[in-house]
């Protein structure tokens, strides 16, 4: 399986955005050992692993240190990309962990959680771009998703997020236009287990958007 996604990921890689359905990159880690990072994934900092819980498996980012850590995926793209996956965390006392899926490498876009300030961000880089309420649920898969596209001369961000068992929104809640186009890189996972408790990942999907003027 692990040689199969591996082969998939390059040749989606070579394709043209948008030239199929088939995702650039797909993995649930119902496949991988536990105790371990799969190959495809580039570990930036932090102890992040494979476990398992029942029959269920998922990458997991210890609750310390309490700093932040990333990962990234799938191949480098630019813009006309959608990413998606879930992140399960808890909160202890006042403290919560913050999370987020990106693209566009360490300095791209990212679509951030954080329940400690009850807002859903987009950033760029570390610089917070936009920020609405969300009301993030402890103990709770959280569902997120971010788009990046061409719009005429411009380019739109959109992001979402929602909680495993409510209806995905029907809308972006976070939409935003840029002129600068986007830098090249890989989809990423971020975690701050500031909460001192384990953050988990799993459902990773990086998938080609039509390109719309």
């Amino acid at each position: 399986m692990t040689k199969l996604l591996r082969c998939l990921a390059v040749l989606c890689a070579a394709l043209p955005l948008g030239a199929g359905a088939a995702p650039l990159f797909q993995m649930t880690f119902q496949e991988a050992e536990p105790g371990k990072v799969p190959a495809e994934l580039l570990v930036l900092d932090g102890a992040f692993a494979v476990r398992a819980e029942g029959e269920a498996r998922f990458l997991e980012l210890p609750g310390a240190p309490l700093e932040t850590f990333g990962v990234l995926f799938g191949p480098t793209v630019t813009n006309d990309v959608v990413v998606s996956a879930r992140v399960y965390g808890t909160g202890s006392g006042r403290r919560y962990p913050a999370f987020a899926l990106g693209l566009g490498g360490v300095n791209g876009y990212k679509l951030r959680v954080s329940p400690g300030k009850k807002q859903l961000e987009l950033l760029k880089a570390d610089t917070v771009l936009q920020g609405v309420p969300y009301a993030w649920e402890s103990g709770k898969w959280t569902h997120l998703r971010l788009q990046v596209r061409t719009a005429g001369g411009a380019w739109k961000i959109e992001g979402k997020a929602w909680t495993e068992g409510a209806a995905e929104p029907a809308e972006w809640l976070i939409v935003r236009e840029e002129t600068e186009a986007p830098r090249p890189g890989r989809a990423s996972l971020w975690g701050a287990p500031f909460a001192g408790t384990p953050i988990r990942f799993d459902d990773l999907t990086l998938s080609a958007v039509p390109r719309a003027d």
